[in-house]
């Protein structure tokens, strides 16, 4: 019998990709601080929240895998977020412009039932175009991406910005690295379809 799949998450961004996989599931929001802790790196610092966020929800759900998973953008060593503002998404993508931004997502599958935990965290790499303020104005006019960490969703119109992309899996870039969890899932025993 297949274990109830949950996704600690409420973005529909990963609630998409994981429709991919054709497995039934739950989702939930995890009720988390995300603050970084003193000298915390991004990887560790997204592999850390990815298992807060699948712990934070498993108490709800004893028999079941639950996912968690969480992302940050970087440059030169820095954390970029989610911008918010137009003005802070200018200052992004112009930062961004003729450089190379890491994603870094960090992925966790829970057993809560047996209390194995497996947790990875996954690069992608976006190496952008030189930008001109004209291309970068009419870009967050059109799409106004102030939601979504280095200021572009690159599912939609901010392929425009890119030189190119380099990664296994795609769907990193958006949040979920699906390969990985379909390795994961099938150490525990269950199988994509």
């Amino acid at each position: 019998m297949l274990p109830t799949l949950v996704l600690a998450s409420s973005s529909p961004w990963r609630r998409e990709i994981l429709d991919k996989l054709g497995l039934p599931y739950r989702t939930k929001h995890p009720e988390i601080d995300e603050t970084p802790l003193p000298g915390e790196t991004a990887a560790a610092l997204v592999s850390r929240l990815a298992e807060e966020k699948a712990r934070a929800v498993s108490t709800g759900f004893k028999d079941a895998l639950i996912i968690g998973s969480d992302q940050v953008a970087v440059l030169d060593g820095n954390i970029i977020g989610k911008p918010g503002t137009h003005e802070r998404a200018v200052e992004q993508l112009r930062a961004a412009s003729g450089r190379t931004l890491t994603f870094l997502t960090g992925l966790c599958l829970l057993n809560a039932a047996t209390g194995k935990v497996q947790v990875d965290v996954v690069p992608y790499h976006v190496h952008f175009r030189t930008l001109s303020d004209t291309l970068i104005e009419r870009y967050l006019q059109h799409e106004q991406p102030y939601n979504c960490a280095g200021s572009f969703r690159s599912e939609q119109a901010g392929i425009v910005l890119f030189e190119r992309l380099e990664g296994d899996d795609p769907n990193t870039l958006v949040g979920l690295p699906l390969i990985r969890l379909v390795r994961m899932l099938e150490a525990e025993g269950v199988e994509p379809f």
